[in-house]
C-alpha cells in the first residue's frame, strides 16, 4: 500500500542539503521533518521550515517517523551516514560520489541489502529534462546507433574546503565533477548489460603540479576515454580550471545524426546589467554585462525530478533503476579509480566495469 507521505531527515546543512530541501518542498508526497548537522542548522531550518534539528545524526535516526534520509555531507562521511541510517531501518539517498573508495561503496550496498533498505545514488543527469528528451530522440532511431559520446562538467574551483583534499573527496576534479558524465554514460550506454572494458586517463598531479589550484591536493584537471564492450567510445572531462560558470555539455554522435545538449548555458533569458545581477548560474565568476540567468536551475539539472523519483521509490516500494542505484554508484568509483591508475601508469587500463 502506498504511503500518504514520505517523511525525510536531512543530514547536512549546506549546498547539497539546500537543493534537496528545495526539491522536496515542491513534492506533495514529501515532508522534511528533521535536519542534522554540526553547523548552519538555524539557517537551513528557518529557510525551509524544518521543525526539528539535531547536532548528532545518530540521535535523529532514533526517530520512528523518518522513512528516508538525504545524505548531503562531505564525501568522506557518506559511508558512515548511510550505514548508520540503514542500520536504523531508513532508506537513503546519497549524493555523489557514493563513497571515497569502492570498498566503502560495496560495504554500503551490502549493509542496505542485509537491512532491506533502499540505497539510491543521486546522479541528477539521469533526470535532466534535456537529457531525457535526447533519450527519446535516440529511442525513436533519429540519429541511428550511438557510436561516440563527449560529456563534461567543468567550472572554476570548488566552494567546498573538503573537495580540495583528496583524502576527504576521494580524488580531485575528476572524482568530484567527472563522476557526473561517467555516471550518466553508465546509464545511457551501459544499461547494466554493456560494461566499460577499457579506460585511459590524463590528469594534473595535485598541489604544485596543478594548472591553477595549487592548494588542492587532488587534480584540478582530468580527462579520459572509455570504451564499452559493445564498441561505443566516450570522452569525459572534469576540471576546475574553466572560468565563467559551471559548463555541463553532452554531445552524442550516431551513425545517422548528432545530438548536442547544453545543460547550464541554455537559458531562455538574456540579460545585460552593467552593475551585475544577484545570480546567473552556479560557479559564475561575475554577473556584469551580458549573462544567461538560469530560469529553474535545480529543475533543469535534474534535482527536482530525481528526488521526486526517489520519494516514489520509497512511497510505492519501487525498485531503483540502474544508473541511480548503489551498484551504479559503486561502478562510478571503480571507474574513476581506474582512470587514476591509467594516469599514474601512463597506459590504458583494461577490465570489466558494470
Amino acid at each position: 500500500m502506498a504511503m500518504d507521505k514520505v517523511r525525510i531527515g536531512i543530514v547536512g546543512s549546506k549546498f547539497a542539503a539546500d537543493f534537496h530541501c528545495d526539491s522536496y518542498s515542491r513534492n506533495d508526497y514529501a515532508d522534511v521533518v528533521a535536519v542534522a548537522a554540526i553547523d548552519n542548522l538555524d539557517v537551513i531550518s528557518k529557510k525551509w521550515d524544518i521543525p526539528d534539528t539535531y547536532e548528532d545524526y545518530h540521535e535523529m535516526f532514533k526517530r520512528d517517523d523518518i522513512d528516508l534520509v538525504s545524505v548531503c555531507v562531505p564525501n568522506f562521511l557518506h559511508h558512515d551516514v548511510v550505514v548508520a541510517a540503514s542500520d536504523a531501518g531508513k532508506h537513503t539517498v546519497c549524493e555523489k560520489p557514493l563513497a571515497i573508495s569502492a570498498e566503502d561503496a560495496r560495504e554500503m550496498i551490502e549493509v542496505c541489502e542485509k537491512n532491506k533498505t533502499k540505497l539510491m545514488y543521486a546522479e541528477d543527469w539521469c533526470f535532466s529534462p534535456a537529457l531525457k528528451r535526447t533519450e527519446e530522440i535516440i529511442k525513436e532511431g533519429a540519429i541511428g546507433e550511438v557510436l561516440y559520446v563527449k560529456a563534461k562538467e567543468v567550472h572554476n574551483g570548488t566552494h567546498s574546503p573538503f573537495a580540495k583534499d583528496k583524502k576527504m573527496c576521494g580524488g580531485g576534479s575528476f572524482m568530484h565533477l567527472g563522476i557526473h558524465p561517467v555516471g550518466y554514460l553508465l546509464y545511457l550506454l551501459g544499461k547494466g548489460t554493456n560494461p566499460v572494458v577499457e579506460v585511459t586517463g590524463k590528469m594534473t598531479g595535485g598541489g604544485d603540479a596543478n594548472f591553477v589550484h595549487k592548494d588542492n591536493t587532488g587534480e584540478d584537471f582530468g580527462m579520459g576515454m572509455m570504451r564499452f564492450r559493445d564498441g561505443q567510445f566516450a570522452f569525459v572531462e572534469g576540471n576546475y580550471i574553466t572560468r565563467g560558470g559551471m559548463d555541463d555539455k553532452v554531445e552524442i554522435y550516431g551513425e545517422k545524426g548528432v545530438l548536442k545538449v547544453d545543460l547550464t548555458f541554455s537559458s531562455a533569458v538574456s540579460c545585460y546589467a552593467p552593475d551585475g545581477i544577484e545570480y546567473a548560474i552556479e560557479k559564475t565568476d561575475h554577473t556584469l554585462g551580458w549573462t544567461l540567468p538560469a530560469v529553474d536551475e535545480f529543475y533543469n539539472l535534474g534535482y527536482v525530478p530525481e528526488l521526486a523519483y526517489f520519494v516514489d521509490c520509497v512511497r510505492l516500494d519501487k525498485e531503483v533503476f540502474y544508473g541511480v542505484d548503489g551498484k551504479a554508484g559503486c561502478t562510478c568509483i571503480e571507474l574513476i579509480k581506474a582512470f587514476y591508475e591509467s594516469n599514474e601508469k601512463g597506459c590504458t587500463v583494461t577490465g570489466e566495469w558494470m
